[in-house]
């Protein structure tokens, strides 16, 4: 999507005032992107209380706070102390405490510890997320073409960052509320006009069916037109045998049968680590589900409510995607089986920007012979290990530990959710989870070979 990279002018020479120059139109640009996502951020945090922002539920999660101030490091350190003449941090511990994993840009904070640093207050991380947006403002301001061409290619990757955080402060905040019994709202949602209304067995959604595709070469990974991350490249050339594809993702009342049918209690659907994890955790049900007078109920974003059978389900792990999948005959896909059939699909769905903060319901209606959903609302598993493709290199420096280094017990996950920024996706996305994560917004789509 938009990269935020400057746009070409189309005025004539001759309509341009003598004191014109290309860098103040770019500058301009950049500067108008960057506030558009700082100010998305902050309008996420809106209606949350000091108290809300500190809390650290798990060691996945980090507090709201942290967000915010990390976001800001990573311009104030890679942006204003690299190409900023004279900046000097006003408080340089900040780069221990708000530094995540960048080992090449200096120590760290435990992460699992996180949530135990009462200071800076919510307030002051609110001042250091202003200071260093107005030095941005003044370096950007001034900078000519030569330094914007040095600084734009880490600005953008800045604006990306800084999405994939609005995407966790919005899940991990899910989970801070979660374990509060009062199950505070962080936004009221109304079910939207028209969408179809909860069913007790299902019947609302149109059954899915699969779509067959031959076995082909295709292209996998980004192009090069515009921004994508380094993981998503190079772009190679990949044998995809035929598959057949699932026109939706699973919804709640098929993953509900699926418990019905003991699911949870039967090792020949489940991986050995996953019944290993299953037993363990005590899994019996998606995470935030609760089952109240023989009904199942769920923590959302929008307070507790029944489940809806008709949404697509989420918060599942790759070990319940799995086990699921091989209860209903079938598997998930791989990651070039779902960017080879995503490559013709548009990229519109229920994001971030919608505010929902939770999947859609699928609808009764459109057309069971294309695929619906794939973008936005969950995450889709896939059955494909992230690691890197052919001729991958990380780049050098404390940037290139941005992706490379966690190629290693993780599995893909593509198409975005519903915390997802919609200027955020694309086809070749490559998104990425340990199998026995379940936060995130994370579903099903299933797939199956040749029958």
């Amino acid at each position: 999507m938009s990269s935020a990279s400057a746009e070409a002018a189309t005025d004539s020479v001759a309509a341009k005032p003598a004191h014109f120059h290309p860098s103040a139109k770019r500058a301009e640009h950049l500067l108008a992107r960057f506030h558009q996502i700082r100010d998305f951020t902050n309008s996420l945090c809106a209606g949350l209380e000091p108290e809300d922002c500190v809390v650290q539920s798990m060691p996945d999660v980090s507090p709201t706070k942290w967000h915010l101030a990390h976001t800001t490091w990573f311009f104030e350190t890679f942006v204003l102390k690299k190409f900023s003449p004279g900046y000097r941090p006003e408080i340089p511990q900040y780069a221990y405490l708000f530094n995540s994993y960048y080992n090449a840009a200096g120590d760290m904070h435990r992460r699992d510890l996180r949530g135990l640093i009462s200071r800076p207050t919510v307030r002051e991380a609110q001042r250091y997320r202003a200071s260093v947006d107005s030095h941005v403002d003044n370096l950007l301001s001034s900078a000519d073409e030569k330094l914007l061409d040095e600084i734009e290619p880490i600005l953008i990757l800045g604006f990306h960052h800084e999405q994939q955080h609005q995407e966790l402060l919005v899940t991990d905040i899910k989970h801070v509320f979660a374990q509060n019994p009062l199950y505070p709202v962080f936004r009221g949602r109304a079910r939207p006009p028209g969408a179809p209304k909860t069913s007790t067995d299902g019947s609302a959604t149109r059954p899915y069916q699969f779509i067959d595709f031959e076995e082909t070469i295709v292209a996998i990974g980004h192009d090069g037109r515009g921004f994508a991350y380094d993981n998503e490249g190079p772009r190679h050339r990949a044998l995809v045998p035929a598959f057949s594809l699932a026109t939706r993702p699973v919804t709640n009342g098929e993953y509900i049968a699926f418990i019905e049918d003991n699911g949870y209690a039967r090792p020949e659907f489940w991986l050995s680590l996953g019944w290993m994890t299953v037993n363990d955790q005590r899994w019996q049900a998606p995470l935030y589900w609760t089952k109240r007078e023989g009904a199942w109920w769920n923590f959302t974003l929008s307070g507790f409510r029944p489940v809806d059978e008709s949404e697509p389900a989420t918060h599942v792990s790759y070990f319940e995607a799995d086990a699921y999948s091989n209860w209903a005959g079938a598997r998930l896909p791989t990651e070039f089986e779902w960017e080879r059939a995503a490559s013709d699909c548009p990229i519109e769905g229920n994001f971030v920007e919608d505010e929902n903060f939770h999947p859609r319901e699928l609808s009764t209606s459109g057309d069971n012979r294309r695929l619906h959903g794939v973008f936005g609302d969950v995450w889709e598993w896939t059955r494909s290990a992230y690691s890197p493709y052919p001729g991958y290199r990380a780049a050098p420096g404390a940037l290139g530990e941005y992706n490379g280094k966690f190629m290693c017990n993780q599995y893909v996950l593509r198409g975005g959710s519903c915390a997802t920024s919609r200027a955020h996706i694309r086809r070749t996305y490559r998104n990425f989870f340990q199998p026995e994560k379940r936060w995130q917004f994370t579903g099903i789509r299933l797939a199956r070979d040749p029958q």
